[in-house]
């Protein structure tokens, strides 16, 4: 893979480049009947979504290939688990699929996971539909434990909280 570069989302950045780098990569849940944000979200929403925390671009050769979400612990909220005051959380995790199993994913997910460290969370969370076996199966290789259960008011399907430990 050419040189991977993931930095901070600019205003001067193309938000519907992201849009659709997120429709190309949430299509195969879509397929699967799930409907996350993601599947078809408007431009305005993407906005909003990188405004919720800190929005991070993976750039393979200076394109956009991938991207993640950090929300700090005061942004992470909306079940028990997530209202701890010592719980950080990631979210809108991409990869386009032309790029998938080469390794960005991890990369974003492991540096979602050092700014949450870098912040003092004790953990790092996450949800996904619980339907989305493959992607329960991945966090799980990564470190990443069940919490709990939600029902988000978007989604058609009941998401599964995930966390892992930050501290030793």
């Amino acid at each position: 893979m050419d040189t991977l570069e993931i930095r901070l989302a600019c205003p001067h950045d193309d938000v519907s480049a992201l849009t659709a780098l997120l429709h190309k990569a949430y299509a195969r849940l879509g397929a699967m009947g799930l409907h996350y944000k993601a599947v078809d979200q408007a431009d305005d929403v993407t906005r909003q979504r990188m405004a919720s925390g800190e929005c991070y671009l993976a750039l393979v050769a200076g394109r956009l290939g991938g991207t993640v979400t950090y929300k700090p612990m005061a942004r992470t909220r909306g079940t028990t688990w997530l209202d701890r005051a010592d719980i950080a959380s990631l979210g809108q995790l991409a990869v386009d699929p032309a790029l998938q199993q080469a390794g960005i994913g991890g990369r974003l997910l492991a540096y979602a996971e050092a700014r949450a460290r870098d912040d003092g969370a004790a953990e790092i969370a996450l949800d996904t539909a619980e339907p989305a076996t493959h992607l329960v199966r991945w966090y799980t290789s990564r470190g990443y434990r069940f919490i709990e259960y939600a029902q988000w008011n978007h989604a058609n399907y009941r998401s599964v909280i995930m966390s892992k430990p930050l501290r030793a």
